[in-house]
């Protein structure tokens, strides 16, 4: 897969967290490291703000617009 590359700067402490990672070989290098923290903190941030959409939506109202129309559809569903 093709990359780009990125010039990152960091607080000296996070590069030794990041080098420790490395060194233990939990990660192959520090971009590998750096990839793998920035795609789980995008996801987790994603998944969080689509709970927070989803907590806007008022249930009993989905609820009447999902059953909206099944009843006059019913009778025209096939009998399996």
């Amino acid at each position: 897969m093709p990359v780009s590359k990125l010039a990152v700067s960091m607080a000296p402490e996070l590069v030794a967290r990041v080098d420790r990672l490395v060194k233990e070989r939990r990660f192959r290098n520090r971009s590998h490291a750096i990839q793998v923290a920035l795609r789980e903190k995008l996801d987790r941030i994603e998944h969080t703000r689509l709970a927070r959409e989803c907590r806007k939506l008022d249930p009993a109202e989905e609820r009447g617009l999902a059953d909206e129309g099944l009843t006059e559809e019913l009778a025209e569903w096939p009998e399996y």
